[in-house]
């Protein structure tokens, strides 16, 4: 998916897209290498700028198109993934820097961006520039270091430090004489790098851009960047699908490999994660400062700094061909080097996020303004008479205070707030923009638990849509109150996620259908009350075609429960065995062959539910002993729980960005098979890091904070809802096409 969400924006990158097919297609940027190395401007520059794809964010009053940076990030991630080459991303930065300032320092030069000046954007951190004070202003000496676009830039914006430690910022015209520009060799092959010096050059007061604060302009540098990566890194993954569809090897395509359709979903994942990522990064440059520094971190952590070995990933899955000079390959792996290196050590990045999410926790709240306010009202209305009540019931499903039962969860329930977005009458047909509503209403409340159905919450939609009304009458008003608890008779020790491979049979009797067979790894089945069950109905029929969905009474005759002792020492887990257990016939949902399409359903929502684990912190451990570790470990703890967060924060902007599609009515796309994958590479992460920086602490079961006991829970999260594996099949096949066996 690309940053685009809008059909609008999509149209700006087709036209970004279409522009560089036409005017600079790779065969045309390769004969120009070596012009672009010293900064001459491509011969298209002027054109680009007649289309007004530099100015999208500019406002009208200063030439621009008007536009918004996530506007402009369309263009930058079109430009990385055609590879278009000379100084767009630096000129792009320079004015998305300029409009930070105040406006009437940067009108002129503003202006003169639009009208298609290219520019570059020297960071103080590595540059030397001081300033020393005259009657006119400011004299500037020093150097900026190796900086990207520099070489083609007419104007460059430098900040210098004066005597006192403050910052300068002014514009450099790079053609006067007390400024020099001397060009590097660049990894990046497509734009130039270099180094502008600065010897005696005047700075008049009346000329200084003032109100830019550094970590502002930092953050819209890193965003800019994250966005031409990651556009860098869907160039590969459409690269890889490709040639995997295509290439042909031992007489079949490579694609139908396993190991290769997995490496190639596993990148499309990390492609996601860097879009959403490097996408949160430029929408929060209108959003409070510690806000975008939190955005920003994380796209340098998940879009820029991975790009390098996401492109190098891609390359080896075309072995030798990847890695010749006439592949197109290495210029994009360069270019993702080049501006992963732009931007600083990622270690710096990682401490950001972990010092950031230690006060403040990333925003992914969208704002609604008063958009449905009756509808608001009318909810928060229920929510707060909900507060004035308790719940004086134990849960069915365990101790936990969102399965307790009492009045004030029967009033959630009786409302239609537990499941809005069921139908009545068991919701209230809450669309997308309503959800929202509810869940920021239920926030507001810290002090009101939000009950959950837990199991049932995957199997109740299957009952609304399968069921006849006097099932959903029986089963979903109790379930709802908590009344009845459920598990899911899905695993069998010979068909895990496999499940066309059943063998429970269900033979036909008078009323009704004989269950035989045996199902295992069943949570809650030891406190169920009923469970959803596939078995076999017609052993004639293809395998997919001929299952049954059933709702079975665990306490019918028949039925043999064994827990299954975990690693951990628990029990969630269980054996279930069914000898001649009877199910009547009413409860069959649906035809006796209709099993296979309602356990997928069943099946999604399950892994839409899990990719809400990402709002669960594991991290106390970490945070503890960051607390009060000496300076040396504490640095190595901070990076650590900044890498987790900012695995955390690009899996929500996921969620985010799929929300916004829905609203703006968007048929719902990839996100969920994305997050499964990812809220696993995010747990092995998460606890890997955990177990290397605790140390001894791993060594008591029981530790204060505790390590290895939810460590060794740790595999009921990662095979919850199938297997990783399965996953991944079902990307590189169903979202990237690639082939079957």
């Amino acid at each position: 998916m690309a940053i685009a969400i809008t059909a609008e924006q999509a149209q700006l990158a087709d036209a970004v897209g279409r522009f560089a097919a036409r005017h600079a297609p790779v065969d045309k940027t390769r004969s120009a290498l070596e012009t672009l190395a010293v900064g001459e401007v491509p011969t298209w520059w002027d054109d680009l700028v007649a289309q007004g794809f530099h100015a999208v964010h500019i406002p009208e009053r200063f030439g621009g198109q008007g536009g918004r940076l996530t506007d402009v990030a369309c263009v930058i991630e079109t430009a990385g993934k055609a590879l278009l080459p000379g100084p767009l991303l630096p000129t792009i930065t320079a004015s998305a820097v300029a409009l930070l300032a105040e406006t009437g320092t940067a009108a002129t030069l503003l202006g003169e961006l639009a009208g298609g000046l290219t520019a570059a954007v020297v960071l103080p951190d590595r540059a030397t520039f001081r300033a020393t004070a005259t009657k006119e202003g400011w004299q500037v000496t020093g150097s900026s270091g190796v900086t990207l676009g520099v070489c083609s830039a007419a104007r460059a914006l430098v900040a210098a430090r004066t005597d006192d430690d403050a910052l300068v910022w002014f514009v450099v015209d790079t053609s006067t004489d007390t400024a020099t520009v001397a060009s590097a060799r660049g990894t990046d092959l497509t734009t130039d790098v270099g180094v502008l010096n600065l010897r005696d050059h005047p700075v008049p007061e009346s000329t200084a851009l003032r109100g830019l604060d550094v970590e502002r302009v930092r953050c819209v540098v890193v965003g800019l960047t994250a966005c031409a990566t990651a556009g860098m890194v869907q160039w590969a993954v459409d690269a890889v699908s490709d040639h995997l569809r295509n290439r042909e090897q031992f007489g079949k395509l490579i694609g139908t490999f396993q190991a290769l359709q997995h490496k190639a979903a596993t990148l499309l994942v990390n492609s996601e994660l860097a879009t959403s990522a490097a996408w949160d990064a430029v929408r929060a440059v209108d959003e409070p400062l510690s806000q975008h520094r939190l955005a920003a971190a994380g796209a340098a952590v998940m879009a820029v700094s991975p790009a390098p070995e996401l492109v190098l990933d891609a390359l080896t899955m075309f072995g030798a061909i990847g890695f010749t000079w006439e592949h197109d390959l290495h210029l994009y792996w360069r270019g993702a080097t080049s501006l992963a290196a732009s931007i600083g050590p990622v270690a710096r990045w990682a401490r950001q996020v972990g010092e950031l999410t230690g006060v403040h926790a990333r925003d992914t709240s969208l704002n609604l303004d008063d958009v449905e306010k009756e509808f608001r009202d009318r909810v928060a209305a229920t929510l707060d008479e909900a507060l004035a009540l308790r719940n004086d019931g134990p849960g069915r499903q365990g101790d936990y205070e969102h399965f307790e039962t009492g009045p004030q969860r029967n009033l959630i329930a009786d409302a239609g707030l537990i499941a809005p977005h069921w139908p009545s009458p068991w919701g209230i047909d809450a669309n997308p923009l309503q959800q929202i509503i509810i869940n920021e209403e239920f926030d507001k409340r810290s002090a009101l638990v939000r009950p959950s159905l837990g199991i049932a919450e995957w199997i109740l939609p299957t009952i609304i849509s399968a069921g006849p009304p006097d099932v959903q009458e029986r089963f979903i008003p109790p379930t709802q109150r908590g009344e009845l608890a459920w598990c899911q008779l899905f695993s069998e020790p010979g068909a895990g996620s496999d499940l066309a491979a059943l063998a429970t049979r269900a033979t036909k009797v008078d009323g009704g259908w004989r269950i035989n067979g045996h199902k295992i790894w069943t949570s809650c089945a030891q406190v169920a009350d009923f469970g959803a069950l596939l078995a076999r109905t017609d052993p004639a029929a293809a395998k997919h075609r001929g299952i049954g969905y059933f709702i079975l009474d665990m306490r019918a005759d028949g039925i043999e429960i064994q827990p299954i002792r975990q690693a951990s020492g628990e029990s969630d887990f269980n054996e279930v065995f069914l000898t001649d257990v009877f199910i009547p016939d009413d409860m069959l949902l649906g035809e006796a062959t209709d099993g296979w399409n309602l356990a997928i359903a069943t099946m999604a929502q399950e892994r839409v539910a899990i990719g809400g684990y990402v709002s669960w912190d594991r991290l106390g451990a970490l945070r503890a002993l960051a607390a009060s570790a000496d300076e040396v470990d504490r640095q190595d703890l901070l990076r650590a729980i900044g890498d987790v967060e900012a695995n955390t924060n690009a899996i929500k902007s996921l969620g985010v960005r799929e929300t916004i599609r829905l609203l703006d009515g968007q048929a719902a796309g990839t996100a969920s098979s994305i997050a499964k994958v990812a809220m696993n590479i995010l747990l092995r992460k998460t606890y890997k890091a955990i177990l290397e920086l605790t140390g001894p602490l791993a060594m008591i079961e029981d530790s204060d904070p505790a390590v290895v006991q939810p460590y060794l829970r740790l595999p009921a999260e990662l095979l919850g809802g199938g297997t990783n594996e399965i996953q991944l099949n079902i990307i590189a096949q169903m979202i990237m096409g690639l082939p079957r066996k």
